[in-house]
């Protein structure tokens, strides 16, 4: 396919949120002709909405995709490391449990000024345009034809070579495709809500530790802070929805975190407490998983519309970031043959991104429960200590996921392997100290008249050597 050709291409891209001004950046940078359609109106000029931002929790896969359109410094000069979870118990006791190496750490990032950065590297390219206040009415796959209402409420069609949904999880490219044969979905909402509250400042610095992902794990439900660059710290409440439902008044909130983030009060104040606790109501999480990905050479989703994710492993940025590195990778293999492309993409990602779904389903066990339990801090540092060991044998879930390439479905497969392993160990090692004692219990215990009530023949001998007899 020569420049020229490339040229006269049309890609549509539905959705301006992190992956489609990303995915714009890698198109554009290939010298197609292409066009964001964001429903909102620009964020750079417009206040944002509150009750959708969870901090977001940058990482090695979302950098990889980042430096490969030149933007990675940029964006890592404005998130703060966190190089462990610092787990707050009931009683206040703090304690760390590292990320991996004292090399690896996750980046704290506002969302909002990551989805500015990434608007603003779109504009950089004359052949990419952002459409504000332009939603999608209608999508037909088929024809590669679009309709657009704008400002002006005119219905506006729009003919495109490539079709690009990255309009999150209530996608309305996907449900155009929902409607075609063999296209399997499903979703499911989390019976959890969050809420986002606020740490302010103390003096002018950071009122805890910054450098942590810092964590209240209740069991049932959990609280998280990450660290923003004004000092403040963003929390998240995640909580059964029939939980919340129980707290009507102020002094209903203030009770429950009395008695179970006593050591937050402070730190976020009780008036401030009460006020953001009742601004907004707790807010669902869903988790959406479809099969394919594309239709034909017309029509691909990606990020959220093809993979919405809970967010407990911080990963779902990351992956829809990954999204975009693969098929940038993948037009470089098929020289931006979409007709190539578009199934080879759905062969490898759909695994992958049904996997982190999976692992993102589980964390959240492991972030509310788990650290609490000396089992689970026992065997993280068996994993360590296996990892630096045999650095290329032995790798921590957490470490494949987080701080490498290494494809998700392939980690979880590894992840089971390495569980067979240590547990087959740790029983191994559990049955020799269990023999060895024993062994060396009736090996080197002294004898009893017992013993001795056992073998006749020695009677005489245990009475001469007690002194009772003498023959």
């Amino acid at each position: 396919m020569d420049s020229s050709d490339i040229q006269r291409k049309n890609i549509a891209i539905i959705g301006g949120g992190l992956v489609g001004s990303l995915n714009a950046c890698f198109l554009a940078k290939r010298n197609f002709q292409v066009d964001i359609y964001e429903a909102r109106e620009d964020i750079r000029v417009t206040k944002s909405a509150r009750g959708r931002s969870i901090n977001l929790a940058l990482s090695y896969r979302g950098r990889q995709a980042l430096k490969a359109i030149g933007l990675e410094d940029q964006v890592v000069s404005q998130g703060i490391p966190m190089r462990a979870r610092m787990i707050h118990s009931l009683s206040g006791k703090k304690s760390a449990i590292p990320y991996g190496t004292k090399s690896q750490y996750i980046l704290s990032i506002s969302r909002e000024n990551l989805n500015k950065d990434l608007l603003t590297a779109v504009e950089k390219y004359s052949n990419a345009k952002v459409h504000f206040g332009h939603r999608l009415v209608k999508c037909n796959p088929e024809k590669g034809v679009i309709t657009v209402l704008g400002q002006d409420k005119v219905p506006k069609d729009v003919t495109c070579d490539l079709i690009v949904g990255c309009d999150g999880a209530f996608s309305t490219v996907r449900t155009y495709l929902m409607k075609k044969p063999r296209f399997d979905y499903s979703q499911q909402y989390i019976p959890h809500g969050y809420m986002e509250l606020n740490i302010p400042p103390k003096n002018g610095d950071y009122a805890m530790e910054p450098n942590y992902l810092h964590i209240w794990p209740r069991d049932t439900f959990m609280m998280i802070a990450l660290p923003n660059m004004n000092k403040s710290f963003t929390c998240t409440l995640f909580m059964p929805f029939e939980e919340f439902e129980k707290l009507l008044t102020s002094s209903d909130v203030l009770d429950f975190f009395q008695k179970y983030f006593p050591d937050s009060i402070p730190l976020i104040g009780k008036q401030a407490l009460v006020q953001d606790f009742f601004l907004l109501p707790a807010q669902s999480m869903i988790s959406v998983k479809c099969s394919s990905f594309h239709f034909k050479s017309h029509c691909l989703l990606m990020g959220d519309a093809a993979h919405a994710i809970v967010p407990f492993f911080g990963q779902g940025m990351n992956a829809g970031f990954e999204d975009c590195l693969v098929f940038d990778e993948l037009m470089d293999k098929f020289n931006n043959d979409f007709s190539m492309c578009l199934p080879e993409f759905s062969r490898l990602r759909i695994p992958d991104d049904h996997a982190i779904s999976d692992l993102s389903m589980y964390n959240y066990i492991e972030m509310r429960a788990h650290v609490n339990s000396r089992w689970f801090i026992f065997r993280k540092n068996i994993e360590r200590l296996l990892h630096a060991i045999m650095p290329s044998t032995f790798i921590p879930l957490y470490t494949m996921v987080t701080f490498s390439r290494i494809r998700y479905h392939e980690a979880v497969l590894h992840w089971y392997w390495q569980k067979k392993v240590i547990n087959g160990g740790l029983f191994l090692l559990g049955t020799l100290i269990a023999v060895s004692g024993t062994y060396l219990l009736m090996r080197y215990k002294s004898p009893s008249p017992l013993d001795y009530l056992r073998r006749p023949s020695e009677w005489v001998t245990y009475f001469q050597n007690t002194g009772h007899v003498s023959l």
